[in-house]
């Protein structure tokens, strides 16, 4: 068993923090391992005390992909996929995750380690982090749809099909460059630059972050019409909500807000 490989705790000030934990192997995951990082990060969206969440690895690598000594204990032709095209929580853990997500990432995100990375809403790398979608060379797409539909999006078709056909590292500094990180910090830091960004999203209402999260992504496959219907019921949404009435309070009355996230 290789599920207790994910961790995941609460911090008191809103910031939960999974990280990948398994520095032996890089962080390469298991069938178990996977069920229970998606498990979590399901705990993490349900769970009002998680304001924001941190997805890490440890040992200097993020994820270096699937266990293939794992995935060799199912034949190819007999294997089947880890769920239904429309279970979007199961493909996108990350982007379904109604907080935002920041990935803070160390050394090696390959395979399905790089498909996680595509999923953070914010990218914190250090200078020896290294991506690289390699599944060309194992016979495979990418294995979770991200690198085939979200990294297009990220960083332009011709980028990632580069990536994608090549199987080659992005490095950090030119995914500093092309706008895949947010920003680089020393190995050392790395945690303490990915909570100082969470807390930046503290001083904002649960409300609207998930909302607008939800906005940004699914903007991405809705047509201006459909996108503006539903910035309409959002932001009715957000005009009747406890929220609201609260950040407009605190700014009359020059204080900070006291979000509740209704």
């Amino acid at each position: 068993m290789t599920a207790h490989h994910i961790t995941f705790t609460r911090e008191e000030d809103g910031i939960g923090i999974l990280t990948i934990d398994r520095p032996d192997k890089r962080g390469a995951m298991t069938y178990a391992m996977l069920a229970r990082f998606i498990e979590a990060v399901r705990e993490a969206g349900a769970d009002d005390t998680v304001r924001v969440l941190i997805v890490t690895g440890s040992g200097g690598s993020f994820c270096a992909g699937t266990d293939l000594s794992d995935l060799s204990t199912i034949p190819g032709e007999t294997r089947g996929v880890r769920g239904e095209a429309h279970q979007g929580d199961v493909w996108w853990p990350l982007v379904s995750c109604p907080k935002p997500v920041i990935g803070a990432i160390d050394g090696y995100a390959v395979g399905m380690g790089a498909e996680f990375s595509s999923q953070c809403d914010v990218r914190i790398i250090t200078p020896r982090t290294r991506f690289a979608w390699n599944f060309a060379h194992r016979g495979l797409v990418p294995d979770t749809g991200a690198g085939s539909w979200l990294l297009p999006r990220l960083i332009g078709p011709s980028r990632a099909l580069r990536l994608l056909y090549s199987g080659s590292f992005l490095e950090a500094e030119e995914a500093l460059a092309i706008g895949y990180a947010n920003a680089v910090a020393e190995p050392e830091t790395l945690m303490d630059a990915a909570r100082a960004e969470a807390r930046r999203y503290l001083a904002s209402s649960p409300f609207s972050i998930r909302r607008m999260k939800e906005l940004v992504w699914k903007g991405l496959e809705r047509d201006v019409a459909g996108h503006m219907q539903a910035h309409v019921t959002a932001l009715s949404a957000c005009f009747k909500s406890a929220d609201h009435k609260e950040g407009v309070a605190a700014f009359l009355e020059k204080r900070p807000a006291k979000f509740t996230g209704s």
